[in-house]
């Protein structure tokens, strides 16, 4: 099967908010793909070729965190939360079950179009070979970290280290930028391809789960520093 970049699966329960999503987001072009619980979900995902999911937590039979763990034992799909529960989707980003962006309920459907082509773009650039390496080395070596621009690949002595397409992102832009501080907006713009809404916890807990997955120590972390009042930047690892 041909792989159409234009199928979204949409995961809610909600037939008001599920008609209201379908109904605006077909008409950007977009085919959409609906499952009512997390088990039909989980069938759905198998049977289609998908370029986005949209997924609420608060599922019958499967929740949705489950689902969403289930399908990353697979897939990097990006997967984009809808939910009123912020306690919930700290937990889908922040604790490495793969969730790249979040919407709350009650949502915009202007952001959450904006939302959803941002992630399917970075996605597109993320998989591409090659990527964008352009004016950047193929190899980067920061400590013990080796990033391998051109086959998207990171590992950390010698390990291999697996990140979402938004997390490789931050990550090859401090790599990149070794003595730059970015703002929080700064790192939006360059990762998400949006307008920054104000919304630092977006970024907090990317990072989160970010040093946790490459910091020896993630309470005293030594790859990304937070330069308090301002934003990041790579760890001084000197001469």
């Amino acid at each position: 099967m041909i792989h159409n970049a234009q199928n979204i699966l949409l995961v809610e329960d909600d037939i008001s908010i599920s008609e209201m999503v379908i109904s605006y987001l077909s008409k950007e072009g977009y085919t959409l793909i609906h499952a009512r619980d997390g088990e039909e979900a989980l069938r759905l995902f198998s049977e289609h070729n998908l370029a986005l999911v949209l997924l609420d937590l608060m599922l019958p039979h499967l929740n949705g965190m489950d689902f969403l763990k289930k399908i990353r034992e697979q897939s990097r799909i990006p997967v984009l939360i809808i939910s009123a529960k912020d306690s919930e989707v700290d937990k889908a980003l922040g604790l490495g079950f793969g969730a790249d962006d979040y919407i709350a309920k009650p949502f915009s459907l202007i952001e959450l179009t904006a939302r959803v082509k941002s992630a399917i773009r970075r996605a597109t650039e993320y998989s591409e070979s090659g990527g964008n390496a352009l004016l950047q080395p193929n190899i980067v070596t920061v400590q013990d970290i080796i990033m391998d621009i051109d086959n998207i690949r990171i590992s950390k002595r010698g390990a291999e280290i697996h990140l979402t397409a938004k997390e490789w992102s931050i990550l090859k832009l401090l790599f990149t930028y070794p003595q730059k501080i970015f703002t929080k907006e700064q790192i939006y713009r360059s990762v998400w391809g949006d307008e920054y809404y104000g919304d630092e916890n977006i970024i907090n807990v990317h990072m989160s789960r970010l040093r946790e997955k490459i910091e020896d120590n993630p309470s005293s972390p030594q790859y990304i520093k937070t330069v308090w009042g301002i934003g990041y930047k790579l760890g001084d690892f000197g001469s």
